[in-house]
């Protein structure tokens, strides 16, 4: 089993910044993967980014490369989302998610992740 739990959240304006943390328990932190995903109101759950749990691999949805970063603290059990340059669009709940699976590349399909955060909402406004 794994408990993530995310903050970090808020109200920014466009061109801003924000980081999110999510802080996991339970399971070694180091076996699984973590992911970051978002869902506007309306719209399906979208991948994000990602980390292997090794650290090994990185990746980003094309809306967020070069704006978004992602970072593990294996000691601390937790991952970081650095938020850049945001956007309106940018404005969803963001979740933290856990990929036991020990693969060597990110996987992006929102059913590869087996345990998920609360979430925490990030409002940009224009």
């Amino acid at each position: 089993q794994v408990q993530l739990v995310e903050s970090g959240g808020g109200l920014v304006q466009a061109g801003g910044s924000l980081r999110l943390s999510c802080v996991a328990s339970g399971r070694p932190f180091s076996t699984y993967a973590m992911g970051w995903f978002r869902q506007a109101p309306g719209k399906e759950r979208e991948f994000v980014t990602g980390v292997t749990w090794n650290g090994g691999a990185i990746d980003y949805a094309d809306s967020v490369k070069g704006r978004f970063t992602i970072a593990r603290d294996n000691a601390k059990s937790m991952v970081y989302l650095q938020m850049t340059s945001l956007k309106p669009e940018d404005t969803a709940a963001y979740y933290c998610a856990a990929d036991t699976g020990r693969m060597s590349r990110v996987r992006k399909w929102s059913g590869s992740y087996e345990y998920w955060g609360q979430g925490t909402q990030v409002t940009v406004s224009s």
